[in-house]
């Protein structure tokens, strides 16, 4: 009788096999790791912790952060809007860059979180493209088929917003004052970020 002399594979073998092509995959192919990272997502990770945002204490801790916060954006019309000047709505700031995997991954959670939220004149959304080409994002936007309203910086973003990492996001309140910050992916559509959103606009 004849041996089978193919060459038998344990499971671990398989599982570190398995490792090594999704780590290949994810050095010579970037937008595997957008995949990767938007499924972590789907399955509860990444989740913006709202649970640390905080509150203006009063009407005088707002003016300070309002004195020493804000930065100046320019639209796709190259119409230039100041973050102070903005009050009376809730800001929500996301900072990316074409080139950041991680920022790619949180795009369509956030526009389905401008889905969710709906037409609120009392909430605005900002992506800005830390980079400050309006036509290379709007082409990658495009590529992506996604429809977020962008925005590049016409002064100096503060490093209370975003301290060189990205992606990063703020939310300021109706007051002007930061109320939220956030490091890193996010997944944004998640039901609490929605809410409290909306809890904030109610104010």
């Amino acid at each position: 009788m004849m041996k089978d002399n193919k060459p038998r594979f344990s499971i671990a073998s398989k599982i570190i096999y398995g490792v090594l092509v999704v780590l290949i995959l994810l050095m010579f192919w970037p937008a595997s790791r957008a995949v990767l990272q938007q499924g972590l997502m789907k399955i509860g990770l990444f989740k913006p912790k709202v649970e640390n945002a905080s509150t203006p204490i009063d009407e005088h801790s707002s003016e300070l952060a309002d004195a020493n916060e804000g930065v100046t954006l320019t639209d796709v019309d190259g119409k230039s809007i100041r973050t102070a000047d903005l009050k009376g709505k809730v800001v929500f700031i996301n900072f990316w860059a074409t080139w950041c995997g991680p920022c790619v991954a949180e795009m369509p959670s956030i526009q389905k979180l401008i889905s969710q939220i709906g037409q609120q004149d009392d909430i605005v959304f900002m992506l800005v493209e830390v980079e400050g080409d309006m036509d290379v994002a709007q082409e990658f936007l495009k590529k992506q088929k996604l429809d977020l309203p962008v925005f590049v910086p016409q002064s100096e973003i503060p490093t209370t917003w975003m301290s060189g990492a990205i992606p990063a996001t703020v939310v300021l309140d109706k007051h002007g004052q930061r109320v939220f910050t956030h490091k890193g992916m996010a997944d944004y559509s998640d039901p609490e970020f929605v809410d409290y959103l909306k809890k904030l606009a109610s104010k």
